[in-house]
């Protein structure tokens, strides 16, 4: 253990040096403008696992932003270990609310504060410089490769069919993640399953084009008033979604799974006042953490038509768009769940609109038994490093690639991050504790010493 601190402690000023090299470049994916600054981090990512001592690491073309696949085999005898990460970001807007350029990275109270700090490039690079420490010490006890993405924020569109197509290069026994969070630095946690996720844009159309709202307004149908009502009966009074056929999917927990996730401490007024919010809602009957892990939910991401400039001008517009995604358990399939949606929203329009739905992306939800001996290696590493014993809990984000990739390598995800809420990822002000950052590093060591030993 000492050795490990004191190689990390040593390094450390260089670890952040090379963080910040790839922080600093803006790869945010939804954005054309950044096809080139994904190109260029991908090339970052190359230069740093080459250093840390892969045999071979290179950028591959997808239909999309490319990829990056990295090994080191030594003995094909051994187990495997694929590290799943990504590379791309999200937008940062509003820009106007960060307090540093979210592309200049910048460390205040112990934490970097960055666009990507935390999601997911400062959590997959602990994984290349823990692999970095075993590769110089000759204490690598298993063969690792490298598999890290572009396209994650926008759903891993590209990724499936180019794992299919390589899937003897990637070849493994575990797929290893640090994309998740932990409950707290003082109560460690290991993600057991995520929620799927079914993403749809909706479109409402009346007039066909913008009207003058005292010449029309009362007679016709107004596209945003029609959508608004349309969404509001998305979810009734329970904080249930009305969607037929929505829940006969959904497993529903056994008393004794429940208390085991109740083990987790929760203080509900430091929730509250953590995101300045006077109250929660949600489904009747659950807990909070129970809405957040195990029950799915639906939200509206984004809303918009009309005439939003500064200033008045009184229309009634054309049409009326929104964002909805819907957050998926275990068992409920995002394509059926898709055609579920457009099938009830459309039924939802009144005479003198109509109504699109597109279907974006989506993916399956999934879980980790915590008997796997993947998930007891990562158990003993992270309650040696925190000094307490990790709390197995459900995450309530999605990373939809990766049953996907469970499917076509028939090898379990092992979800193994370091994150905290305080980070505030895909919001502005993105951070990651330094703390976190060393201490991933040294569980991660741990992890390959306790997976591979007999």
């Amino acid at each position: 253990m000492s050795e490990i601190k004191d190689f990390i402690t040593k390094n450390s000023p260089r670890f952040l040096e090379e963080l910040f090299a790839l922080l600093r470049i803006p790869s945010v994916s939804s954005q054309k403008e950044h096809k080139d600054h994904m190109q260029q981090c991908a090339q970052q990512y190359v230069v740093s696992l080459m250093e840390a001592g892969a045999d071979r690491a290179g950028i591959y073309p997808t239909q999309g932003h490319p990829v990056i696949y990295a090994e080191k085999i030594f003995d094909p005898k051994k187990p495997t270990v694929l590290v799943y990460g990504h590379y791309d970001v999200q937008p940062v807007d509003p820009i106007e609310l960060w307090k540093s350029s979210p592309f200049e990275p910048e460390i205040r109270d112990g934490a970097i504060y960055a666009r990507g700090a935390d999601d997911d490039k400062g959590q997959s690079f602990m994984h290349v410089k823990a692999f970095e420490y075993l590769v110089s010490r000759k204490e690598l006890p298993c063969n690792v490769k490298f598999l890290i993405e572009g396209e994650e924020e926008i759903g891993s569109p590209s990724l499936g069919e180019w794992a299919r197509q390589n899937r003897q290069m990637l070849a493994c026994d575990v797929i290893l993640v640090s994309d998740t969070t932990m409950i707290s630095e003082k109560v460690p946690s290991i993600n057991t399953g995520m929620r799927g996720l079914a993403y749809l844009e909706v479109k409402v159309t009346g007039p066909d084009k913008d009207l003058h709202s005292g010449h029309y307004g009362g007679a016709i149908a107004n596209p945003i008033n029609v959508l608004c009502g349309m969404i509001a009966r998305l979810i009734d009074d329970k904080g249930r979604i009305t969607i037929k056929g929505f829940y006969d999917d959904v497993v529903e927990l056994s008393s004794q799974d429940r208390a085991m996730l109740a083990r987790a401490p929760f203080d509900i007024e430091h929730y509250k006042k953590s995101i300045g919010i006077k109250d929660i809602t949600g489904e009747e009957g659950y807990s909070t953490l129970e809405r957040t892990g195990i029950r799915p939910c639906l939200d509206v991401n984004g809303i918009w038509g009309g005439y939003t400039a500064e200033g008045a001008k009184t229309v009634i517009p054309s049409y009326a768009c929104a964002k909805i995604s819907m957050r998926l358990v275990p068992n409920q399939d995002h394509k059926k769940i898709a055609g579920l949606f457009a099938e009830h929203f459309k039924s939802l329009a009144p005479a003198g609109v109509s109504v699109e739905v597109t279907e974006h992306h989506g993916g399956q939800g999934f879980l980790a038994p915590i008997s796997s001996p993947v998930y007891q290696a990562a158990a003993k590493a992270v309650g040696q490093v925190y000094g307490i014993e990790p709390v197995p809990s459900r995450g309530g984000g999605s990373i939809p690639v990766l049953a996907e990739l469970e499917g076509i390598l028939e090898a379990p995800p092992l979800l193994m991050g370091f994150g905290l809420e305080r980070d505030t990822i895909h919001s502005p002000n993105e951070s990651y504790l330094l703390s976190q950052f060393h201490k991933g590093i040294e569980s991660i060591i741990l992890f390959y010493k306790y997976y591979t030993q007999k």
